[in-house]
């Protein structure tokens, strides 16, 4: 186990396996060296950082990597692939949990709840009340990435009477809602914008000055993916020109590390990558990271490898 995880699921693995706990070592290099050769299965997660081939390099009895979260840009998983390595990660078991946050977030954004609290304990009430916020009514919301997350999300917007579109690298048959194109095409289209698509190269800097631009004055922009997915840079501009209203970012490029220039905007909201982050929904990840560790050796099967992993 690369960094500390939920203690469910350390436990399980405990009384199964022979858990190292890399984080805990002394002098996690020479542990590396003098026990890697026997190492069979990786549990690991964004709190490590990346498992790439440096570390498959001095593992040479690998066999899996199952990792803690939907997303796996923290693995390599193409060059585990080619390794013979399967690669998991934690799908499904978030979904609601993320879809629930997103909404939150949406509504702290555009209804301005958190610059609201904020003008309450600040004691400004009593010298007048605080400004009209825009609304969410008559909206046109687009989904960047319609999986299992962003179905989740659109069926919770249904609720909420907006019109609803959507991009991905092919139009869905089965779904109902509009399809585009392009990022730009769909923001074009809407004037609020959620991001829910995974973090790769592919993916990198999507949401860029052009898709912002087309999103508009009165656009919102919502990421609960990867803060690789936009251009930090040119979000900050748009923030700042009024290219677009507002933002609520729940994750970021360099995490921890957020841009002084967003830290610094009255109209982003900015929380710390908590869209899973409760006890319930934590638990249930960490029990998948053990089902499939306890899967791929007890039948060769892992349950959810991601789709490099394609043997």
């Amino acid at each position: 186990m690369t960094a500390p995880m939920h203690p469910a699921a350390a436990a399980r693995l405990d009384q199964r396996f022979a858990l190292h706990r890399l984080w805990e070592q002394d002098d996690p290099e020479a542990f590396l060296r003098s026990h890697g050769a026997v190492i069979r299965g990786i549990a690991t997660s964004t709190l490590y950082g990346r498992v790439d081939d440096t570390l498959f390099a001095r593992l040479p009895a690998l066999e899996i990597v199952a990792s803690f979260g939907v997303g796996y840009d923290n693995v390599d998983a193409e060059v585990a692939a080619t390794r013979g390595i399967v690669v998991t990660n934690t799908p499904g078991v978030l979904d609601e949990e993320v879809a629930d946050f997103t909404i939150g977030l949406l509504l702290a954004t555009i209804r301005r709840l958190p610059q609201a609290e904020r003008f309450l304990r600040e004691g400004r009430w009593p010298h007048g009340p605080f400004p009209l916020s825009p609304t969410l009514r008559g909206r046109r919301v687009g989904i960047l990435g319609l999986g299992g997350i962003g179905k989740a999300i659109a069926r919770r917007l249904e609720g909420f009477d907006v019109a609803i579109a959507y991009h991905g690298r092919t139009r869905q048959e089965a779904v109902a809602y509009p399809w585009h194109p392009t990022p730009v095409a769909l923001a074009a289209a809407c004037d609020t914008l959620i991001a829910i698509l995974p973090g790769n190269a592919a993916t990198r800097h999507i949401v860029d000055a052009a898709v912002l631009k087309a999103l508009g004055p009165n656009g919102v922009f919502v990421n609960v993916a990867r803060g690789s997915v936009v251009d930090g840079e040119a979000l900050a501009s748009a923030l700042e020109d009024g290219t677009i209203l507002a933002a609520g970012l729940d994750v970021f490029e360099d995490e921890p590390n957020v841009p002084p220039a967003l830290l610094t905007s009255r109209n982003a909201v900015l929380l710390p990558h908590i869209g899973s982050a409760s006890e319930y929904t934590r638990a249930a990840m960490g029990a998948l990271v053990a089902d499939n560790l306890m899967a791929w050796f007890e039948n060769g099967h892992a349950l959810t490898p991601v789709a490099e992993t394609r043997f």
